[in-house]
C-alpha cells in the first residue's frame, strides 16, 4: 500500500499515520476490526471500532482506486496512447473522479457525431477555429472543407461538424468536467414534477408533484422518496443548476473573445453542456447524490438495529410465550431456561366463547404450574392487547412479569431454513411462538437469525445499495455479537458465525463437534475443531465464553495470549488466579506497571483488570419492565394534549416512531423532538428507549398519530414532514399485574379456584 494514503486517510480521520499503517498490516494479516479493536491497542494507539472501520473501507476504496488505475494504463499502453505526461497525471490522481476526467479523452468510443465528422476531414477546421479566434474567418475557412463525397455540401454543414468536434473536446477537458462538477453540487437543484395522468395513481408523491430542493441539502430521505416515485413512473426528475450560470464557468475555459469564430466555439461549448457535459455531470450527481443518501439511510438502520440487538436480555427464564390471533387462536410454547421447547399448545383466550376463554384460562395456568413458568411473552401483533387483557386476569403472581415482544420477523423466521433445520417437525406457528419467547430471554441471540432487513428499523431500505446495506448491517451484527460474547455451549450456529474469526463454516464445525463430543470443557479444546486453525482460534477465543471450565479465564474477556500474565500477577501476590477473581482487595495491589512489555502496555492490562473484577459482565443494560397507560388501548382512545409513556420503534432522519400501545406507531417529526433545534433526531432518542409524549393530533381514517416531547406542544395540527409507510414496533414491555391486598397462600389453587368458579 502508498504510503501517500496512510498520510491520506491519517488526514481524513484525524489520527497518525503509524496507527493506519498499522491498522492496515493488522488487517492484511487477517485481522477482525473486533479483534484488531479490543487486543491490539498498543498497536492501533487504542482505536476503536469505527475508526478501525473507516481506515479498512478508505484502504479498500483507495486499493479499487489503485485497480482502476492500473486498468487505465494498460488500455492505454494497448493502444500506444501513453506517455511520460499522461502517465504522470494518472498516478497523481487521488480520486475516482479525476482519474476518469483524465481518461476522458482517450476513453474508446461509439461512433459519434465528432467522429463522423472526423472521417469528413473536418478536425482541422475546428483546430482553426479553436487556434485563431481572434482572426479567423469561420465562413471563409469552412469553403475549403466543402466536400459532397464527404457529405459535407455547404459551408454551415463544414462548420456544424467542427462546432461537433470542438463539443466533444469540451466535453472530454478534465477542467470543465471538474469545475462544472463542483458547480453542480452547489447550485443544481432536485425538481421533481408529476407525469400527467399519474396523479391519482401517485397519490402517496403527492408532496413531490411540484417539488424544488437544493441537491447540497435536500435530506436523504426526501431524496430516496423522490426517486422512489421516479422509479414507479409517477415523478420526472432533474438534478440540475441554471444553464446560464453553468455555462458562465466553463465559457472562459474556452471562448477568447467576441469574434465570429469564437462565436463558433461559443456555440460549441453550448452544444456540448446541452447535449453532452451538462447531462454527463447531471448522471454523475445523480449517482454520488444516491449514493450519498444511501450512506445515510443505511447509518440510521445501522445506528437502529444497534440498538434493538443490544435491547436489555431477560435473561434464563422459564417462559411462556403466546404468539396472539383472533380466529387461528393464540400459540403457546414453554421453554426451559436455555429456551428448549418443552410444551406447545393453541388456546383462544380472545374468542367470543366464554367456555373457551375458561378453557385457555385453565390451559395456561396448568403450564405455568407444571413447567415452573417465570415471565410470560406476548408477540404485539395482532390481539396482543387483548390477549394480554386476558392473562392479566388470571391472577399470576406479581414476579411473573408480562412482557411485550416485538415480533417483526418472526413469521419470516419460522418458514426459514434455519427454523426448519431446528424444528424440523414443527409447523411455522410453533416456530414463530418460539422466536417471540427467546427474543424474551436474548434479543441479540434470536435476532442474528434473521435477515437485518427484516427486522424493519430500516428508512427506504429497499431503494439503498443493497451490497452496502449488507456490508453495513453486517459490521453492526458483528460489532454487537462480540462486544456481548457468546456462550460456546449453547450458542446457536448463526451467532457463533458473527464471532471473530469464524464465518458460518467453522460456526457450524463448532456445532457439530459439540453435538459429537458433548460440551467444551475449555477454550483450549476450540483447537480440536475441524478447519479451526490458530489464526481462527487467535481471532475468536476472547470473544468466547466457557462458563463451567477448570481455568477460571474462560469465561471472562480476557485472551488466551494473557493468561500466563495474569498468572504472573497471581504469583507475584501467592496467590490464585481464583483469589484475583474474587477479592477486590488482591486486584488493588496489582501494579500495572511492574507488567509492561514491548507488545503488551498499559491499555491492554487496564482491559485486564477490569477484566478480572467483572468477568464476562455483559454490557447490555439490565431488563426493566414498562408500563403503556392504563385504559389506553387503541387509536379511538386518543385525544390531543393526552399525555402517554411510549417506547420508541424506530428513528429516521425525519423524526422518531413512538409506540403508545394502540397497535399504531405514532410520528414525532423532528421539530418535535425538544423545545431546540434538533437536526438529527438520533442525538435526542434511540431505538428501545421509554418517553413520555403528548398527543397533538389524531386522524383515525388515516390511522396517523402525531406526537410531540416539546413542554408545551401545540395542539390540533398536523406536524410537517414525511412519514414512511408501516412503521414497525420494537420490542416492548408491560408491567407485571398488581399484587393483590391479601396473597393466597398458594397462587396456583387461589387461580384454579376462579377460573373453576367463572366456568360454573
Amino acid at each position: 500500500m502508498n504510503e501517500r494514503y496512510f498520510l491520506k486517510i491519517a488526514g481524513e480521520l484525524n489520527i497518525q499515520p503509524r496507527q493506519v499503517a498499522a491498522t492496515a498490516k493488522l488487517l492484511a494479516e487477517g485481522g477482525t476490526v473486533p479483534f484488531i479493536s479490543r487486543y491490539r491497542k498498543e498497536a492501533t494507539g487504542s482505536l476503536d471500532e469505527v475508526a478501525i472501520t473507516s481506515v479498512r473501507d478508505r484502504l479498500l476504496a483507495l486499493v479499487d482506486l489503485d485497480q482502476r488505475r492500473e486498468s487505465i494504463l494498460k488500455s492505454l499502453a494497448e493502444r500506444h496512447l501513453l506517455t511520460d505526461e499522461l502517465k504522470s497525471a494518472l498516478a497523481g490522481a487521488e480520486t475516482l473522479s479525476v482519474l476518469e476526467d483524465i481518461y476522458q479523452p482517450y476513453r474508446p468510443k461509439r461512433r459519434t457525431r465528432a467522429t463522423i465528422a472526423k472521417e469528413a476531414g473536418l478536425e482541422p477546421l475546428a483546430d482553426l477555429l479553436f487556434n485563431h479566434q481572434a482572426t479567423a474567418d469561420p465562413l471563409k475557412e469552412a469553403r475549403a472543407f466543402v466536400s459532397a463525397e464527404k457529405g459535407v455540401e455547404n459551408e454551415e454543414k463544414a462548420l456544424a461538424g467542427a462546432r461537433d468536434i470542438l463539443a466533444e473536446r469540451v466535453s472530454d477537458d478534465a477542467r470543465a468536467r471538474a469545475k462544472l462538477r463542483e458547480f453542480f453540487w452547489k447550485n443544481a437543484t432536485v425538481r421533481s414534477k408529476v407525469i400527467t395522468g399519474k396523479e391519482e395513481e401517485g397519490a402517496k408523491f403527492k408532496d413531490y408533484f411540484d417539488w424544488t430542493e437544493p441537491v447540497a441539502t435536500i435530506p436523504s430521505h426526501r431524496l430516496l422518496a423522490i426517486r422512489r416515485g421516479e422509479t414507479e413512473g409517477v415523478l420526472i426528475v432533474r438534478i440540475n443548476p441554471p444553464e446560464n450560470d453553468a455555462l458562465a464557468i466553463i465559457e472562459p475555459l474556452f471562448v477568447t473573445g467576441k469574434t465570429p469564430a469564437a462565436e463558433q466555439v461559443c456555440l460549441a461549448v453550448e452544444d456540448s453542456y446541452q447535449r453532452l457535459l451538462g447531462s454527463a455531470i447531471e448522471v454523475e450527481l445523480r449517482l454520488e447524490s444516491k449514493k450519498k443518501a444511501d450512506t445515510e439511510a443505511i447509518r440510521v438502520f445501522a445506528e437502529n438495529l444497534r440498538e434493538l440487538l443490544l435491547a436489555s436480555p431477560l435473561g434464563r427464564k422459564n417462559v411462556l410465550a403466546i404468539d396472539p390471533g383472533f380466529r387461528t387462536g393464540c400459540k403457546t410454547v414453554c421453554l426451559d431456561r436455555q429456551g428448549k421447547l418443552l410444551h406447545h399448545d393453541v388456546i383462544y383466550a380472545t374468542a367470543s366463547s366464554m367456555s373457551e376463554v375458561r378453557d385457555a384460562a385453565m390451559a395456561v395456568l396448568s403450564m405455568v404450574k407444571q413447567f415452573q413458568i417465570e415471565a410470560i411473552a406476548i408477540g404485539n401483533g395482532t390481539a396482543s392487547r387483548e390477549t394480554e387483557a386476558f392473562v392479566r386476569k388470571l391472577g399470576l403472581p406479581s414476579a411473573i412479569p408480562i412482557v411485550m415482544v416485538n415480533e417483526s420477523g418472526a413469521s419470516i423466521y419460522s418458514a426459514s431454513d434455519v427454523a426448519r433445520e431446528e424444528f424440523p417437525t414443527h409447523d411455522v406457528t410453533v416456530r414463530g411462538a418460539v422466536s417471540i419467547g427467546r427474543r424474551l430471554m436474548d434479543p441479540l441471540a434470536e435476532l442474528v437469525k434473521l435477515d437485518p432487513k427484516s427486522i424493519g428499523v430500516g428508512q427506504y431500505q429497499h431503494d439503498v445499495d443493497q451490497t452496502a446495506l449488507k456490508k453495513g448491517l453486517d459490521d453492526v451484527v458483528t460489532s454487537c455479537v462480540n462486544g456481548v460474547g457468546v456462550e460456546l455451549n449453547t450458542a446457536s450456529k448463526q451467532l457463533l458465525s458473527y464471532v471473530s474469526g469464524l464465518g458460518p463454516t467453522l460456526a457450524a464445525n463448532i456445532v457439530a463437534h459439540r453435538n459429537e463430543n458433548g460440551p467444551f470443557k475449555s477454550r483450549a479444546e476450540l483447537k480440536e475443531v475441524p478447519r479451526l486453525g490458530p489464526k481462527a482460534f487467535e481471532q475468536a477465543a476472547g470473544f468466547l465464553r466457557v462458563r463451567d471450565s477448570a481455568h477460571p479465564l474462560d469465561a471472562s474477556a480476557v485472551h488466551p495470549e494473557s493468561y500466563g500474565l495474569v498468572e504472573s500477577m497471581a504469583r507475584d501476590l501467592f496467590c490464585s488466579v481464583s483469589d484475583l477473581l474474587r477479592d477486590a482487595g488482591l486486584r488493588q495491589k496489582i501494579k500495572l506497571e511492574k507488567y509492561v512489555t514491548e507488545t503488551v502496555g498499559l491499555p491492554t492490562l487496564s482491559d485486564i483488570l477490569a477484566e478480572l473484577a467483572k468477568p464476562g459482565r455483559d454490557p447490555r443494560q439490565k431488563f426493566e419492565v414498562f408500563s403503556f397507560q392504563e385504559g389506553v388501548e387503541k387509536i379511538e382512545d386518543l385525544k390531543p394534549g393526552l399525555k402517554l409513556p411510549g417506547i420508541v420503534t424506530n428513528v429516521t432522519a425525519f423524526g422518531a416512531f413512538v409506540d403508545i400501545g394502540v397497535h399504531q406507531d405514532g410520528l414525532i417529526h423532528v421539530s418535535q423532538l425538544a423545545d431546540h433545534f434538533v437536526k438529527n433526531p438520533a442525538e435526542v432518542v434511540k431505538v428501545g428507549q421509554r418517553v413520555t409524549v403528548t398527543v397533538t393530533d389524531v386522524d383515525i381514517p388515516r390511522k396517523r398519530i402525531a406526537l410531540s416531547m416539546k413542554a408545551r406542544p401545540e395542539l390540533g395540527a398536523q406536524t410537517g414532514g414525511k412519514t414512511s409507510p408501516g412503521p414497525v414496533r420494537p420490542t416492548l414491555s408491560r408491567p407485571p399485574a398488581k399484587p393483590s391486598a391479601s396473597k393466597p397462600v398458594d397462587w396456583f389453587t387461589d387461580a384454579l379456584n376462579k377460573a373453576q368458579q367463572r366456568k360454573s
